[in-house]
């Protein structure tokens, strides 16, 4: 349930191991898209598409072929809504859905991130609405955690996977199934210690990547080069894992996920203390970006009103055409208000999507003299990194590309 970037790829890998698979999807453009093997997500190209149709897989809006299924996967969007609080309409949607086609025999498991507790919150009451009961009328009840990472080169199959049970039974039964997919899986004791799991995961990373954005904005007043102390960090084989500084953070995770456990927290009348501060420093990030760029322009005798700015990357992280969360919109916005103004280099993401956000797309043919500036806020791949510090006359690198790959010029700024 659901063909986004969660769903489609996990479908493909049980077809790869010869299950019988059907993707639902309650739009109808998308199902068409992907029944005539036209991919819309980076990680299934157009050819494992077309081979896992060969396969088998069918796609369709009609929700009562979800009858037909053994187990149903619930892959559906969790973002925050409005003042960041967790929008459910999704999950609860998908609910509904559950409720009109479970029936005996069948395990249900939800993958989309969200609060520890939610599988017996909102699914469960839909099986038992529909007059069953877990276990008792062989229908079982699971959540596992979705871990992909678009663009990375570790696929679903690849990544274990954290499965647990709202009974013990449809914990070991949700175990069996997954196993039919992936090679590892992990079973816990309960549904919520699964939804927990994710949850922690991700706000790791995103109280790691705060602390080390706050070190790079003390690193600058200190006149101390950040990723020099990273990487002489890096060396050290126990204790410590390098984080990078950046934009700020973005994507369908890291901005999100620390939310729904902090509210959940919140419910509980338990201060997140670590998640809150790592969440103000990422939050406030893009806006430092825009205040050294301004600065870098202002030395250098350049009012930011007026003035062409060039940014390199809008997607949240680098060879994804994803934009979703992202942290180098934010900052190019940022400057457009100031009076920039700005264009966009992204070879991924494409001119349409360039102009949608209100910039004007530059292509990697084109001249860059006119512009006084460049910002790298994505690094994607293939970019001819070279060429953007030849022709501009100053290179913000956010993202530390330049040292990565070994490239020295005297204009380029870093982070």
């Amino acid at each position: 349930m659901g063909l986004g970037y969660v769903g489609l790829p996990l479908l493909l890998t049980a077809s790869k191991q010869g299950l019988r698979g059907i993707g639902f999807d309650i739009s109808q453009d998308r199902v068409d898209a992907l029944s005539t093997g036209r991919s819309h997500i980076d990680d299934v190209s157009d050819e494992e598409l077309e081979k896992a149709l060969a396969d088998g897989v069918e796609f369709t809006a009609d929700p009562n072929r979800l009858e037909e299924a053994d187990a149903i996967f619930i892959c559906v969007p969790s973002p925050l809504g409005r003042n960041r609080q967790p929008d459910l309409s999704y999950i609860e949607a998908a609910a509904e859905t559950v409720e009109r086609v479970v029936r005996p025999g069948q395990l249900i498991s939800l993958e989309s991130t969200s609060y520890p507790g939610t599988t017996e919150d909102i699914v469960l009451p839909a099986i038992e609405r529909a007059g069953f009961e877990l276990d008792t009328d062989e229908i079982y009840l699971a959540f596992s955690p979705e871990r992909v990472s678009p663009g990375d080169d570790l696929k679903t199959g690849e990544i274990p996977k954290v499965v647990g049970g709202v009974t013990v039974e449809s914990g070991r039964i949700a175990e069996i199934a997954y196993k039919r997919i992936v090679p590892a899986v992990h079973l816990v004791s309960s549904a919520r210690a699964a939804e927990m799991t994710k949850l922690i995961e991700n706000t790791y990373r995103a109280v790691n990547i705060g602390l080390v954005n706050e070190i790079a904005q003390l690193a600058h007043e200190l006149d101390i080069d950040i990723w020099e102390v990273i990487d002489a960090a890096a060396t050290k084989p126990f204790g410590f894992q390098a984080f990078y500084p950046g934009p700020g953070v973005g994507g369908h995770c890291i901005p999100l996920d620390p939310q729904y456990l902090s509210w959940r927290a919140r419910e509980a009348n338990f201060a997140t203390r670590f998640i809150d501060i790592a969440e103000q420093v990422n939050i406030q990030m893009p806006l430092y970006n825009v205040t050294r760029i301004s600065d870098l322009l202002n030395e250098r005798g350049f009012p930011v009103f007026g003035t062409e700015v060039l940014g390199v990357g809008i997607s949240y992280k680098a060879n994804i055409a994803d934009d979703r969360e992202s942290a180098s919109l934010e900052v190019l916005r940022g400057l457009a208000k100031r009076g920039a103004q700005v264009s966009v280099l992204d070879p991924l993401v494409g001119d349409d999507r360039i102009r949608s956000h209100g910039f004007v797309p530059v292509g990697e043919e084109d001249g860059l003299t006119d512009f006084a500036l460049a910002a790298v806020l994505t690094d994607h791949a293939g970019v001819d990194y070279e060429r953007i510090a030849r022709e501009i006359p100053v290179v913000f690198d956010a993202r530390g590309v330049y040292r990565r790959l070994g490239l020295n010029f005297d204009n380029v700024v870093p982070l």
